[in-house]
């Protein structure tokens, strides 16, 4: 059997534990095997086993979810988010990443969270991307770290160089070094955890027809442009900048391995057109492979048996061939 993922729980009150039992369902006989970090209390629709060591989750995967039993989230009516669960979303998290750390599992899929409820008990990081990689800051990295999120589904993967601030704000917080940053971390987590020997980058321009030579707007040939002389000096095949309008097409997206964008929505748009269900959230230069799925909580719909496994299992899916990448073999 290969070595498994291990799946934080998210929060207990959300969606999370609904995809995880719904994608137990669908991968329990394909060899892509997991073990969930949380509280068995909120699997109980499905077969559950409680395992003391994530090695037996494999041997246990095909009759029942493995679940390392290691941690209570108090009081959970699904739907209703509550600052006290806190401590056991973040626990598990941690723990999630000490699992691949040690080499007991392959990789970290995390179920969503929601950062307002965090917040409310004091937590000071803007979400998932940034908690792990202030978790995983001083563990041992060969390259460029980052984190840096990227966003696939297939034909397509996007990493947006802002992210979550106003779209007042993005040309004010978009530099040159955060671009060439954010495309030096993608390409090489393109060859190593994607097996793409060559990467090809694609660089989005900020304004409409790539700012028309200054006429709408002075990033392209200010901030973006010399990041992709950077880029092209360093060796990297990158083009750009691009306008955004003609980047996402199957034609165009054909010429590309990815596409380094500037802002949020310039690079969640296209990918949620061509898959909304599917979309797969990974997070780049890190020392282990993390995945999520590419939603949120769904709060409004928690306990009501309505949330789709979809980005779940894809999300379970590209954790076992990134690390199968990453380490050179199925594992």
């Amino acid at each position: 059997m290969r070595r498994p993922v291990v799946v934080s729980m998210g929060d207990p009150a959300g969606i999370g534990p609904e995809v995880t039992s719904k994608a137990w369902q669908a991968l329990r006989e394909t060899g892509l095997t997991f073990g969930v970090v949380g509280d068995p209390g909120l699997y109980s629709d499905i077969p559950i086993v409680r395992i003391a060591h994530l090695d037996e989750a494999s041997t246990a995967f095909p009759k029942a979810l493995p679940v390392l039993a290691e941690i209570a989230a108090p009081g959970v009516h699904p739907g209703n988010p509550n600052p006290a669960h806190a401590s056991a979303i973040l626990t598990s998290i941690e723990r999630g990443v000490d699992l691949v750390l040690s080499g007991d599992a392959k990789a970290l899929v995390t179920a969503p969270i929601a950062k307002s409820v965090l917040m409310a008990a004091g937590f000071s990081h803007p979400g998932h991307t940034e908690y792990l990689g202030s978790l995983l800051q001083d563990a041992p990295f060969l390259g460029h770290r980052g984190p840096v999120m990227m966003l696939s589904v297939e034909g397509l993967r996007v990493v947006p160089v802002t992210i979550h601030c106003a779209l007042a704000e993005v040309p004010g917080r978009l530099t040159s070094p955060a671009i060439v940053q954010a495309a030096r971390v993608t390409a090489e987590a393109l060859v190593r955890d994607f097996g793409i020997a060559q990467p090809r980058l694609a660089i989005a321009a900020l304004n409409p027809h790539a700012g028309e030579d200054g006429a709408f707007g002075d990033e392209e040939g200010r901030i973006i442009a010399p990041a992709v002389a950077e880029l092209m000096s360093a060796g990297l095949q990158v083009r750009g900048p691009l306008p955004a309008d003609s980047l996402f097409h199957g034609e165009a997206r054909a010429r590309f391995d990815a596409v380094i964008c500037m802002y949020h929505d310039q690079a969640l748009i296209p990918l949620k057109a061509l898959d909304f269900w599917g979309g797969v959230n990974a997070t780049l230069g890190l020392p282990i492979i993390r995945t999520s799925p590419d939603h949120g909580t769904g709060f409004d719909i928690a306990g009501k048996g309505l949330a789709r496994p979809d980005s779940m299992i894809a999300a379970i899916k590209a954790a076992h061939a990134m690390a199968d990448h990453r380490l050179g073999r199925p594992s």
